[in-house]
């Protein structure tokens, strides 16, 4: 075949003959052979295997939050996380409870979803729907039982300044809740922290049922924001954990953050992480880079991360000696 005629180039290619070379030695380097993983023996500790890790992005970023909640809680600072409903999905809501126990973490606000799992695991030692199925007949959400515990705790959560996360608590500890010892939001109430439960209404299955009281969900949620607000009025020199949420948590963090400093606190000198399976705009944005100093992207499965942070963050109080 023959070639088309096209114009001709009028580019000379560069001659490389004339390109200035330096000595490998002399080069600033980004990785050394000192910071490589370690292989470790089969029956080798959880804290063998932390140490083993290499001293590259993630594994560093791990360490760094750690170091940082330790920092905090060895200086009495607080250390708030919050929570969206995957997290308590996969199973750790007892890790963060033993959090809590062991002086780690201080407080915790929930979305909606998170306190939904929450409740039903305490109702019945179970939680999550099929969603594609049930979306297909208009019987995703629509659980008798779960709508009646919110009715009530959306009522008694509007009254008396109590608040979302405190009535949920009250509720849990009162009522018939075979799987009670379960709860992290009981527990937590239990233990000392402080329990919030942020919601946006028509977000949450419970707000589109029979007895569903738009009114009182958002006075009970209302409290709970001023009650957050006031937590992280407190926030300085400690951390900020946000884990799951992608939307709610993080706007409602930056304008509880607002709120503080307008009134005249400080809130300086805080980091602020996000661990999620993605990183999305909202938390990047509202947690990480506007409010704090310092923030730390994480970026992987919570039942995975969750339990390495924690064990981490243990091994690096108790050289501190424990939490303040």
């Amino acid at each position: 075949m023959a070639l088309p005629e096209l114009p001709p180039t009028r580019v000379v290619p560069l001659d490389l003959e004339g390109v200035r070379t330096y000595s490998i030695r002399e080069r600033e380097h980004l990785v050394s052979r000192e910071r490589f993983a370690r292989p470790v023996e089969p029956d080798a500790s959880a804290g063998e295997l932390l140490d083993s890790l290499p001293g590259f992005l993630a594994a560093d970023r791990l360490r760094e939050l750690a170091e940082a909640i330790a920092t905090a809680r060895a200086a009495g600072r607080r250390v708030l996380f919050g929570l969206g409903g995957h997290v308590v999905k996969v199973g750790l809501g007892p890790l963060l409870a033993d959090m809590i126990e062991r002086g780690l973490v201080t407080d915790l606000a929930l979305n909606g979803s998170a306190a939904i799992h929450d409740t039903e695991v305490a109702l019945i030692g179970k939680t999550s729907e099929k969603v594609t199925e049930t979306i297909v007949d208009g019987r995703f959400g629509m659980v008798g039982e779960t709508a009646e515990v919110f009715a009530r705790v959306f009522a008694r959560g509007a009254q008396d300044e109590r608040g979302l996360g405190r009535a949920l608590a009250e509720e849990l500890a009162g009522g018939d809740y075979p799987h009670r010892d379960q709860s992290l939001v009981l527990r937590a109430t239990e233990l000392g922290a402080e329990v919030t439960v942020h919601v946006a209404l028509g977000t949450d299955t419970v707000h589109a049922v029979p007895g569903a009281d738009g009114a009182a969900i958002g006075a009970a949620t209302h409290i709970d924001f001023r009650r957050l607000a006031a937590v992280i009025a407190d926030l300085t020199g400690g951390v900020y954990v946000n884990v799951g949420s992608a939307v709610v948590l993080p706007e409602v963090f930056l304008k509880c953050v607002a709120v503080a400093r307008n009134l005249g606190h400080e809130v300086s000198g805080v980091t602020a992480a996000n661990l999620d399976m993605l990183q999305h705009y909202r938390p990047t944005r509202n947690v990480l880079d506007r409010p704090v100093e310092r923030g730390i992207a994480l970026t992987g499965h919570h039942e995975i991360m969750l339990p390495l942070l924690r064990l981490e963050a243990l091994r690096r109080l108790a050289r501190r000696g424990g939490p303040r």
